[in-house]
C-alpha cells in the first residue's frame, strides 16, 4: 500500500513538533523572551512538541490506525488553546504566540489534508484491486 502522503504529513508532523519541543525548552530552560510569557505555555508547546515527535509522526509515518485520530485530537487540542489565547488571555498573550498557533493549525490542517487523500486514495487502490 502506497503510503507517500502520510510519509510528507510525518515529516511535516515531525518538524513542527521539533519546533515546539526548541521553543518551549527555551523558556523552560530559562531564556525568557522580551514579551510577557503565559506561565503553562511552554510547558504545553513543550510536551505537545514531545508527543509530536515521539508518536503522532511516527504514527503517520507508519500509517497506523491510529494515526488520523491522533492527528484530529492534536489539531482539535490545538484549536482549543489558540481559542483559550483569543478568549481568556487575548489582554496579555504575545503576538509571537498567536502567530506560532496559527502557523501550528495551519500545519496541521495540512496534515489532516495529507492523510485524507492518503487514506482515499487507499481505498481506491483496494478496490481496485478487488474487481
Amino acid at each position: 500500500m502506497n503510503t507517500t502522503l502520510n510519509k510528507i504529513a510525518s515529516v511535516l508532523a515531525f518538524i513542527i513538533g521539533a519546533m515546539a519541543v526548541f521553543a518551549g525548552g527555551q523558556v523552560l530552560l530559562g531564556k525568557v523572551p522580551d514579551y510577557y510569557v503565559i506561565n503553562w505555555l511552554p510547558v504545553y508547546n513543550y510536551t505537545a512538541g514531545i508527543l509530536t515527535v515521539f508518536v503522532t509522526a511516527i504514527l503517520l509515518w507508519t500509517n497506523h490506525r491510529l494515526a488520523m485520530p491522533v492527528a484530529i485530537a492534536t489539531f482539535g487540542i490545538h484549536t482549543l488553546v489558540m481559542l483559550i489565547l483569543q478568549i481568556v488571555y487575548r489582554d496579555v498573550v504575545a503576538i509571537d504566540s498567536i502567530m506560532a498557533m496559527t502557523i501550528r493549525m495551519i500545519v496541521w490542517i495540512i496534515i489532516l489534508t495529507l492523510i485524507f487523500f492518503q487514506s482515499q486514495k487507499n481505498k481506491v487502490t483496494t478496490v481496485l484491486k478487488h474487481i
